[in-house]
């Protein structure tokens, strides 16, 4: 359920912007949409644990407001985020 360093760091690489950056909008994206994922396949199988869809609503939640961040400062970076990572505008 949670990721590995490696992954993290492989996300990091594909979508960072500078040499240093770990915390833009597009590296936070990617990560939570990561974590969405993983949460989806463990409530696949455990239907009662609400808590964890309570925590998978939050990362949602929180995955749309900076899409909607980097949808109003730049349209195309947005676009090129959501074609990437496969997800629904």
């Amino acid at each position: 359920m949670t990721i590995t360093r490696e992954r993290k760091q492989e996300l990091i690489g594909s979508f960072q912007r500078g040499e240093n950056d770990t915390g833009s909008a597009e590296v936070q994206i990617a990560l939570l949409t990561s974590r969405i994922n993983s949460l989806t396949e463990h409530l696949r199988g455990h239907k009662k644990d609400f808590a964890g869809r309570r925590g998978l609503l939050m990362m949602v939640g929180r995955r749309r407001s900076l899409l909607d961040y980097l949808k109003r400062v730049s349209p195309e970076r947005y676009l090129d985020v959501i074609q990437r990572l496969g997800i629904r505008k």
